[in-house]
């Protein structure tokens, strides 16, 4: 019998204990021993999951008034720097965020030691985090300065908000230079010493639905260890990247927009981290459940390793300045056997993704789904996808005033 499932028959299963669910690993095993039209029949959800350095996070805080009350203009959260251009009250600091002190800003390569992703980790933490701000007064607002400390619980809203996360496919990223280089990519010996990726590949929620046929706007996730929302397609969302015939992008591709109460958050999955040479960042838990609507979706979530390509790209020159196409595409199984070869070379790889940590959550994910503590929802509105055609611009390069000198 064709399936065809429906996201209101799948909740109806996980509320009475009946619903079938396997993790994007373990489906693997099934189709291969059952086949995608029996595994179709028999399962209900797959759960999908990455935990690895996200730059673009952050958190909205609405941090409550003093009195006399203050419009922020120039905040600091334990010296990091947070936007203040929004409301009287209302703060975004970025995971990127550096203090003013951190050596990077004074040394090259600079040991980054603390940013916006550790100040967010430390709130989620239930740890005290100080405040200074200063406000250039108005009749409404008149406090000009405060310093302060304050936890998560006493802040009023904490909303994790992620412009651009869960990359569908990533660089492999390789030094052909003769000097050593210190990027977001972690590392990179030179002379092609070492090859650093970024996906859990098999496990990562965009491989298993590479065409965006479950996961929308609105869509119910797992988020740094609480409950959160797919809010719209990311920024640099790039769903017309070439792709393999079983529909799986070949260079980095489709991105999520994600959103969730960081009071719901653990700090075990939001966690900050430093990239000598670079800067702050975070690393992000994410779980997306795919309802097994038919044997097409299926089909998606069967994909395996071997069969995900991601390209090999020079950070030297290809990366920074544009130039040139990607050196070769390697299968995410030779990445994750630690061993890749390049233009005949032989370069060990290391992986800025946790895989354990994709595996744990999507087992959670799953023990949520079984313990009917967790339903899928219906997106409000689907993602763009291949046929939208988007294009991603460049920024111009050009001087409004002619300044030839400039």
């Amino acid at each position: 019998m064709k399936v065809n499932r429906s996201i209101e028959e799948i909740n109806e299963k996980i509320r009475n204990g009946k619903a079938v669910v396997f993790t994007a690993e373990e489906i693997i095993d099934l189709v291969e021993e059952e086949g995608v039209a029996e595994a179709a029949a028999t399962v209900d959800v797959v759960t999908t999951a990455t935990f690895g350095p996200m730059c673009s996070s952050g958190v909205f805080l609405n941090v409550g008034h003093p009195r006399p009350r203050i419009k922020l203009s120039e905040v600091y959260l334990n010296s990091v720097p947070a936007y203040a251009g929004i409301a009287a009250v209302d703060l975004y600091l970025g995971a990127t965020a550096l203090p003013e002190t951190d050596p990077a800003n004074h040394n090259y390569p600079g040991e980054f030691v603390y940013g916006g992703g550790h100040v967010i980790e430390d709130l989620v933490a239930g740890k005290e985090v100080r405040l200074e701000a200063s406000a250039y007064g108005t009749d409404c607002y008149p406090l000009k300065k405060i310093y302060t400390t304050l936890r998560l619980s006493e802040i009023n809203e904490a909303t994790l908000y992620n412009p651009r996360n869960a990359y569908q496919n990533y660089n492999v990223a390789v030094n052909l230079g003769s000097k050593t280089i210190y990027t977001y990519m972690g590392i990179l010996k030179n002379n092609m010493g070492n090859a650093n990726y970024s996906s859990a590949g098999q496990l990562s929620p965009l491989f298993n639905d590479p065409l965006l046929k479950t996961i929308g706007m609105g869509t119910r996730i797992f988020l740094g260890g609480g409950i959160g929302y797919v809010a719209w397609h990311g920024t640099q969302h790039n769903p017309s990247a070439p792709r393999a015939e079983n529909g799986t992008p070949q260079s980095p591709a489709g991105t999520l927009a994600l959103t969730g109460d960081l009071k719901q958050m653990k700090s075990q999955w939001l966690r900050g981290l430093s990239y000598l040479g670079y800067g702050a960042t975070m690393q992000v838990g994410v779980g997306i459940p795919i309802p097994i609507f038919n044997e097409e979706i299926m089909k998606y979530c069967a994909v395996r390793d071997e069969d995900l390509m991601a390209p090999v790209i020079d950070y030297h020159r290809g990366y920074p300045y544009k130039e040139g196409e990607p050196l070769d595409l390697v299968s995410y199984a030779d990445l994750k056997r630690g061993m890749i070869k390049v233009q005949g070379q032989e370069v060990p790889t290391a992986s800025l993704s946790s895989y354990a940590g994709a595996r744990e959550i999507a087992g959670i994910l799953k023990d949520w789904i079984l313990g009917g503590q967790f339903t899928l929802t219906t997106p409000a509105a689907g993602l763009p996808s291949v046929e939208a055609g988007i294009k991603l611009n460049a920024l111009p390069q050009r001087d409004p005033e002619n300044r030839e000198d400039r």
